[in-house]
């Protein structure tokens, strides 16, 4: 009983965070979805020793362990688009791999340039 209720808090401690970040969306109106906003929120948190790691991780660790769960809802409602992805292939699938390869060559680069600057003061 006493593990369900420190899940039912750390979950509510989760959707405050992901509320916040929507709340923040709303008064800023930028286009960024409040789930950034939440996660930067979050991030921020931990950094700075607001919120300490054992505060969520339980409820962190079920919800990504059971995170499949949450996206079949979405896959469901996808095979309604067949015919918009279907008329669209190009254009999603040249979306979809410039969001996969952009990134990754980006990070590498990134990487790259921090590990030689990390060279040049030692």
């Amino acid at each position: 009983m006493l593990k369900l209720l420190q899940m039912t808090g750390q979950v509510m401690l989760l959707w405050i965070i992901y509320w916040l970040g929507n709340q923040i969306t709303v008064i800023t109106g930028l286009p960024i979805p409040g789930t950034v906003f939440g996660m930067v929120l979050l991030f921020l948190l931990l950094l700075c020793g607001i919120i300490k790691l054992s505060y969520i991780q339980e409820a962190a660790d079920f919800l990504l362990k059971h995170m499949l769960f949450f996206f079949i809802p979405i896959a469901v409602g996808l095979m309604d688009w067949g015919a918009m992805f279907y008329k669209h292939a190009a254009v999603l699938t040249l979306a979809i791999v410039a969001g996969a390869v952009l990134p990754f060559f980006t990070v590498g680069i990134i990487t790259q340039l921090v590990y030689k600057e990390d060279k040049k003061c030692k």
